[in-house]
């Protein structure tokens, strides 16, 4: 079996290949490629890898290549983690909303459709690779953001593919040590679009303890989603971080206004783990890594392929069609929920009837990201301007027209379709 890592060069790729020495062997897994344009950044975060892989176990073939189509041919799993235009051109989606008054997100509001926008042609040319040269079952796994459009883009061109998030599998960590059980023992009641969830309930032996933890850890829950305690009590239910852009969206605004984009802070952590990765005696993933974003992001990858290709069907959050498990929604939205994952595929579970508050939110993102999706297929900027004006966090013509316009601009060199 081959794995391909089409964004190698990635400062996550250490972590990804530490975790395939625990299960590279019980999925055959003989040939793991790491695949990146950027020749200078993919030797030395391979060569980081090449240790590491050494070290934990890993006995196939890791390879380094800047051969996108070598790199994916015969393939059976391609795993998408690309950011197009680096952390330069996230600074600019988190900082030109912020002009008017607007969230600026890399994945939420103005800045993840600019990011959707740059991306989805990318991923969709990749995955014609995919298609053309990967092995006949092969599937593409996207971690790439904003995850929800870009899987829907993906399975509206008829590719094989499935979106992770790690949101999910930090929860389930997180409720798994306050409960002093095993992270798989719990089981989320997630659901809702990506980085637009609640998790409702929490199975541990079929008990749902989410009322305990929302008694017990409230405080901790609240801070750890920074919303105030009152709205936690209120929902009864456990939102994701990404909520607070909703919820508190003008405070958000301010303290962005007052503070460093987060892309200058990632920039900052990747320098440094640059260096570190640039050191021969490194033989293991450095504590750094946490201070990156993405936590728990191979685990979940390696839980999802080890499903999909090995012995151990689960039940696992991911990204996939809706088709009836939200009847709120329309069937070819791309959900966030459990879904049974075995060789046979991903199958979603049902999900009980969405509160008015969920589901009406949910509606309305999910209309912005199948205009989104469109509008970075098409080059179309009137289907641009009525995705703007339809996201819950803009939805007025002037400022839709103005992001538009500047957003246009600042991308211009990555976004030919609308020239």
């Amino acid at each position: 079996m081959k794995v391909a890592v089409v964004g190698g060069g990635s400062t996550y790729s250490p972590e990804l290949v530490h975790g395939f020495g625990a299960v590279a062997d019980r999925l055959g897994v003989d040939e793991l490629v790491l695949q990146d344009p950027d020749a200078q950044r993919l030797d030395v975060v391979g060569g980081a890898a090449q240790r590491i892989a050494q070290a934990h176990g890993f006995h196939g073939r890791l390879t380094l290549t800047t051969d996108l189509e070598a790199a994916v041919d015969g393939a059976s799993a391609v795993l998408l983690q690309i950011r197009v235009g680096g952390q330069a051109a996230r600074h600019t989606d988190e900082t030109i909303p912020l002009r008017c008054g607007c969230v600026g997100q890399e994945t939420t509001g103005a800045g993840g459709f600019a990011k959707a926008l740059r991306t989805v042609p990318v991923v969709l040319d990749i995955a014609d690779r995919v298609r053309r040269l990967a092995a006949d079952d092969a599937w593409i796994v996207d971690f790439t953001n904003p995850v929800g459009i870009v899987t829907r883009a993906l399975l509206d061109h008829g590719h094989r593919a499935v979106g992770l998030c790690n949101v999910a599998i930090g929860f389930q960590r997180l409720f798994a040590g306050w409960l002093g059980v095993i992270p798989e023992m719990v089981q989320l009641g997630h659901a809702g679009l990506n980085h637009l969830t609640w998790i409702r309930s929490v199975q541990v032996d079929g008990e749902d303890v989410l009322p305990t933890l929302l008694r017990d850890h409230g405080d901790e829950i609240a801070a750890h989603v920074e919303l105030p305690r009152r709205v936690i009590d209120n929902l009864e239910a456990v939102p994701s971080y990404y909520l607070r852009y909703y919820y508190q969206h003008d405070l958000v605004v301010q303290e962005l206004l007052e503070s460093r984009s987060r892309a200058e802070e990632v920039m900052d952590v990747e320098r440094e783990l640059l260096r570190l990765y640039r050191d021969p005696q490194l033989h293991d993933k450095p504590e750094l890594l946490m201070q990156r974003g993405g936590a728990y992001y191979s685990e979940a990858a390696l839980n999802l392929l080890c499903s999909l290709f090995g012995d151990s069907p689960d039940i696992q959050v991911i990204d996939v069609r809706n088709n009836g498990v939200i009847p709120e929604l329309p069937a070819d939205t791309v959900i966030e929920v459990p879904a049974r994952v075995s060789a046979t595929g991903a199958e979603p579970l049902a999900v009980p009837a969405l509160p008015p508050h969920q589901a009406g939110l949910i509606a309305h993102t999910a209309a912005y990201e199948s205009l989104a999706a469109s509008a970075a297929v098409s080059g179309d900027r009137e289907v641009a301007f009525r995705a703007l004006l339809t996201h819950p966090l803009i939805g007025q013509s002037s400022l839709a027209e103005q992001l538009l316009g500047d957003l246009l601009d600042a991308n211009r060199l990555y976004l030919p379709a609308f020239a």
